[in-house]
């Protein structure tokens, strides 16, 4: 390679090295500055969909925010060149698969025989409609959908009913200690090593506003309380 060449494509990998050290600075001190102002962990900074924007992932889900850190924006952005596509849901999405991977070997599952899907639903012990769908869980099964439990206690992590789901996670059989405590029958008290409060902040940060709320296989979130008819319906849809 003659010296001339290598001399450019030193200069320009130094060039690049710093351009990409200055962002991160950059990117750090809108991490601090929001973090102080939310009170909230900014886990990253990104380059928004926008041009001018960048997008934050934070513990209670993605903002956005000017590239001077002067304006932050709660906000839905819609790509109208592509169908209005819902680029916020689209990485909120991929967010709660990460979180479903990570957290699937702490779920209470209720396996189809014949599976054709499986749903992971955040569920509480004290609320109705999540009682009301563990009731027909059977029709979910039958249906091929395979329902696995994620926690969220909505009184928080000092609630006695967060005491309660983690008696039922830490049970012999967190099956039935979790249909025992959906139908008010006593659960005997336990302990164990546990992610109950990082399931609680997972459903924070990926939009779980109340129970039961039902992440299907390609990320999306569900609100509410679904018969097995209509989630059958919704999965296929989204297939």
């Amino acid at each position: 390679m003659k010296p001339f060449i290598k001399s450019i494509l030193s200069a320009t990998m130094v060039l690049a090295s710093f351009m990409s050290f200055a962002e991160d600075e950059q990117h750090q001190a809108l991490i601090d500055k929001f973090e102080s102002i939310m009170g909230w962990d900014v886990e990253s900074v990104a380059d928004a969909p926008v041009k001018g924007l960048l997008q934050l992932t934070t513990a209670r889900g993605i903002f956005y925010a000017s590239e001077d850190g002067g304006y932050l924006l709660q906000a839905r952005i819609f790509n109208t060149n592509n169908g209005m596509a819902n680029e916020t849901e689209l990485a909120l999405s991929s967010i709660r698969l990460d979180g479903v991977k990570k957290f699937q070997d702490d779920m209470i599952e209720f396996k189809a025989k014949d599976e054709k899907y499986v749903v992971s639903v955040f569920t509480d012990i004290t609320c109705g409609y999540c009682r009301k769908l563990h009731n027909e869980i059977q029709d979910y099964n039958d249906a091929g959908i395979t329902v696995r439990y994620m926690a969220f206690p909505r009184a928080g992590i000092q609630s006695p009913t967060y005491s309660n789901m983690v008696s039922v996670w830490c049970a012999e059989n967190p099956q039935k200690a979790l249909t025992d405590a959906k139908s008010d029958s006593e659960i005997a008290s336990s302990s164990c090593a546990n992610t109950i409060e990082e399931q609680y902040l997972f459903g924070q940060k990926v939009g779980v506003g109340g129970t039961p709320s039902i992440v299907l296989p390609d990320g999306s979130l569900v609100p509410g309380y679904q018969p097995a008819p209509q989630l059958l319906l919704s999965l296929e849809n989204a297939s």
